[in-house]
Formats: C-alpha cells, sequence, structure tokens
C-alpha cells in the first residue's frame, strides 16, 4: 500500500479541520434528539446521518420502533425520522478529526442547540451515540446551551454506537436494552 493510498484509509488518514456540512433533522414535531459526534467521511459524502453502509443506526432504530428499514436514501431516511418525532444532529460543529476516528477528536468546537430547540421545542429527552459524543455532551453542555435561556439543561441517555467498529457491542442483548430507552422516551407523554 502507498503512503498515499495509507492516509485515505480509516485510521490511518492524517488529521483533518472538518466542519458540520448540513444542519440538524428536525421539526416542530420532534419529541426526542440522538446527537452523534461528527458526521463520517460516507455521511459528509451523503450530506446525511449515518450514511456509512454498514452503519446499524437505522436498522437499530426501526427495530426499536418495531418498523421496517427506510430505503438507504436521504430523503427516505429523513422522512422516517421526522414521522417517528426523532431529530438528528451532532455534539460538534467542527473538529480536528482522522477520518471517522471519534478518538482523534482535537479542537472540538460544539454546536448552538439554539439552532434545533427553535425549530423542535418540544424535545424533551437526549441521547447520544458512542462514548465520545456523551463525553463531549457532558463536557460541552453549558456552551452549547449558551443561547437558550430557560431551557432545561437535559442530560444526555448515553446509546451504543451504531459504528461498524463496535460489532462486538452491537451483538448483546445489552445493546438493544439500552437503545429500547429512545422508543420509551417517544411513548411517554
Amino acid at each position: 500500500m502507498t503512503e498515499r493510498s495509507t492516509r485515505q484509509t480509516g485510521k490511518n488518514r492524517d488529521p483533518e479541520r472538518i466542519a458540520h456540512t448540513f444542519g440538524p433533522c428536525c421539526d416542530s414535531r420532534c419529541r426526542i434528539l440522538i446527537l452523534g459526534t461528527m458526521p463520517s467521511p460516507k455521511s459528509r459524502e451523503q450530506g446525511f446521518y449515518y450514511g456509512h453502509p454498514q452503519n446499524l443506526f437505522w436498522k437499530t432504530l426501526s427495530d426499536v420502533l418495531g418498523q421496517e428499514e427506510p430505503e438507504p436514501s436521504v430523503e427516505a431516511r429523513r422522512a422516517f425520522a421526522l414521522k417517528n418525532h426523532v431529530a438528528l444532529w451532532d455534539v460538534l460543529e467542527s473538529c480536528q478529526i482522522q477520518g471517522a476516528d471519534d478518538s482523534s477528536i482535537r479542537e472540538a468546537v460544539p454546536v448552538d442547540l439554539w439552532k434545533i430547540f427553535e425549530t423542535a421545542p418540544e424535545i424533551r429527552a437526549v441521547f447520544t451515540t458512542g462514548k465520545k459524543a456523551k463525553e463531549l455532551y457532558d463536557k460541552y453542555k453549558e456552551e452549547m446551551y449558551r443561547n437558550c435561556p430557560g431551557r432545561e439543561r437535559l442530560e444526555a441517555v448515553y446509546l451504543p454506537s451504531t459504528s461498524p467498529a463496535n460489532r462486538g457491542v452491537q451483538k448483546t442483548d445489552r445493546y438493544r436494552e439500552l437503545w429500547a430507552q429512545v422508543a420509551d422516551a417517544l411513548k411517554d407523554g
């Protein structure tokens, strides 16, 4: 493998400064918010969340909601999320990252949650996909809510990552139990 091709694959990529290239997926009916860290290269290429064909986000979400998985198009996935009152976004507006390796994130700049609460004021639960998203949400929570005066600072509920790198965990009952919290939050109220 050449040095150039090595740099362009997975964890071997050179770190690069990435800015979020698409906005949140939400409408006024959304009741929960699911936050990742930062879109992967495949997601940025598609212009929507959880776009890698081996990422289990859409399969997992549809399973816990007892519905058929949406077609793998941006339009079908957006419609699925909104039909189920699920808003999607990421914890970070920009960062330095190597490929899709969350552990390589440096120089993080958090999102301004006002952008989502302005459109979706009924959000009552926040979930984070993966340990790094949870860690970053907890670290930057006050900064993320800086333009949300009077808005309750919601605690984030950790969900295991749906990334292909997390396959061992995804085969466990605990994975499904934790993700079932999404369906429970949508049933309440």
